[in-house]
Order: structure tokens, then C-alpha cells, then sequence
């Protein structure tokens, strides 16, 4: 079960964190893995971790706010595979602190740049070759705060809001043309993200903060990223052939169980 042999994959900000889980998944169940990261370097460590493993693996610095630069890239990408792009996971997103008093109009411009604009370009140039192939698969990366009120996170709740509506759309519009597009949402991950936060905000705090995050979580710690990837492979699989149009919460319980 949940073989990606013979996939060709796409999965933006997969130098770390989440998408680097995702990306070491997917290429032991076979698949091929194009991994895209703003930092080159990062992108070419996943590479060289999937490698080792055995796995089947191509780095690529993307920036998928440009427009004009993911869809040559995807084209690339597409014509090095049989004109083919089975899946794509839109996972590159990045984070903002602040409330509506506090975001400043760059902030906003820098937020909606990544998970929006971001998110679109990628999901349109995926999609010109998907509804020419005759399906695919759109994985976007959400979050519970497109679900729930989240404090001074008023800017990324924003825009996971639209990150979730874009996946309902997609679903909704390609649905015909045997394409199927989900999104997951989950709380808290923890990722160098995580501890790059704690160290910049509360230098020699960060184990006392640590804590008091994890307990965020009813279920009293955070997700681990191959948890997240088990999910995606699961959504991305042949297995989950019914299942379009879903936001899925994983989430330790901090959506249901508050």
C-alpha cells in the first residue's frame, strides 16, 4: 500500500522541516522527488539524504512567489519526466507574529507574496500539465489557523484562510478532469522554525517556552514532521483515490478537544 512508484513529485520549501519529511517519504515509496527550496543548499541536503537512502531525488532553488520562474521550472521539471507531474505538494509557507495593530503593511505584502501568491503560481503551473495528463494530485499545506482564533497570528490565519479556500476551489473546478486536491492543517510542528523562534525571542527561556508550546496541544506536545508526512503520503496515494475537496486537522486535539 501507498506506493508512489513512477510518481514524479514536486514539493516546494522541502529543504527542511515538514517538506524535508515529506520528500525522504515519498522517495522511499518510489517516487521520483523534485525538491524546491528557496535556499539551494538546503534543497541539495534533502537531496543527498534521500540519495543515501537509495531514494531518487533532484534539487532545485525556486522562489514560488515567481511567477514566471516556477512555471519554466515546472515545465523543465515536467519535460525531464515524460511531460508528466503527478503530484504536487505546495508545502513553502512562512510565519508572521503580530495582530491587527501590530502588522505593518510589509508584512503583509511578505506573507501574501509565500502562502498565496506563492501557493497560486505553483498549483497553476502544476495544473497546466495535470488537466493535459488526465489527473494529478494537489497537496497544499494549511493550518488550524484557518479554523481557529489564534493570537497575534493575524496576518498567517489570513493567509491559511485563503490556502484553504484555494484548495476548495481547485477541487471544486478540476474535479472533472480526474484531479483531486486536498489540504492539511496541522497545530504546532516542531521544526528548526520552532527552534529558531525560541532562540531569537526567548534566549534562555527556550526550554521553559518549549514546554508551554507543546502543551498548546491538549494531546501535550507537538507533531513530529514525519507524522505530518505519513498523512500526506496517504492523501497523495492511489489509496486516497475517493478523497478530494478535505481539509484534514492533525492536531493533537487543539481544534475538537479545547
Amino acid at each position: 500500500m501507498f506506493s508512489l512508484a513512477g510518481k514524479n513529485v514536486i514539493i516546494t520549501g522541502a529543504g527542511s522541516g515538514i517538506g524535508q519529511a515529506v520528500a525522504v517519504l515519498f522517495a522511499a515509496q518510489g517516487a521520483k522527488v523534485n525538491v524546491l527550496d528557496l535556499d539551494e543548499k538546503a534543497a541539495e541536503a534533502t537531496v543527498a539524504q534521500i540519495s543515501a537512502a537509495g531514494g531518487d531525488a533532484t534539487a532545485f532553488a525556486c522562489d514560488v512567489a515567481d511567477v514566471d520562474g516556477v512555471k519554466s521550472l515546472f515545465a523543465d521539471i515536467a519535460a525531464a519526466n515524460g511531460g508528466r507531474v503527478d503530484i504536487l505538494v505546495n508545502n513553502a509557507g512562512i510565519a508572521h507574529v503580530g495582530n491587527a495593530l501590530t502588522t505593518t503593511e510589509a508584512d503583509l505584502d511578505r506573507l501574501y507574496r509565500v502562502n498565496i501568491k506563492g501557493v497560486h503560481a505553483c498549483a497553476q503551473a502544476a495544473l497546466t500539465h495535470m488537466t493535459v495528463q488526465g489527473g494529478g494530485v494537489i497537496l497544499n499545506m494549511c493550518s488550524i489557523a484557518a479554523q481557529i482564533g489564534l493570537a497575534d497570528r493575524y496576518a498567517y490565519s489570513m493567509t491559511k484562510g485563503a490556502v484553504l479556500l484555494m484548495t476548495l476551489s481547485i477541487a471544486k473546478d478540476f474535479i472533472k478532469q480526474g484531479i483531486r486536491c486536498n489540504c492539511i492543517a496541522p497545530a504546532r510542528v516542531h521544526t528548526p522554525f520552532v527552534d529558531g523562534y525560541l532562540a531569537k525571542n526567548y534566549p534562555g527561556q527556550e526550554a521553559e517556552m518549549f514546554e508551554k508550546l507543546s502543551q498548546a496541544q491538549p494531546i501535550g506536545r507537538m507533531a513530529k514532521p514525519a507524522e505530518i508526512a505519513a498523512l500526506a503520503l496517504y492523501l497523495c496515494s492511489d489509496e486516497a483515490s475517493f478523497v478530494t475537496g478535505c481539509s484534514y486537522p492533525i492536531d493533537g486535539g487543539a481544534v475538537n478537544l479545547r
